[in-house]
């Protein structure tokens, strides 16, 4: 992340009202939430593992066992059933 100086970017007062809090110091100022994305959105990981685990629930409901399911998807027995089960209307 690129440091950009509070003299370049905030109006005087601003810069004023703030050093009274922070002089000479690294602030962060964070995004608001509502324009913050979630995990997976920009590299697209998360459209990935949705599809992913859709085809695991699928294959599991047409009776492939758990153990075929983690071999075929190189994932853990126990990462299997977090996806099934957690997925499964109780």
């Amino acid at each position: 992340m690129k440091y950009i100086s509070g003299n370049d970017i905030f109006p005087k007062e601003l810069l004023k009202e703030i050093q009274a809090y922070a002089k000479g110091q690294l602030v962060y100022i964070p995004k608001p939430k509502e324009s913050r994305k979630k995990w997976g959105e920009n590299s697209g990981n998360r459209k990935y593992l949705d599809c992913r685990n859709e085809k695991i629930i699928e294959k599991f409901n047409k009776g492939t066992t758990i153990n075929q399911l983690a071999e075929e998807f190189y994932l853990s027995v126990h990462s299997i059933k977090k996806i099934v089960y957690s997925n499964r209307c109780i």
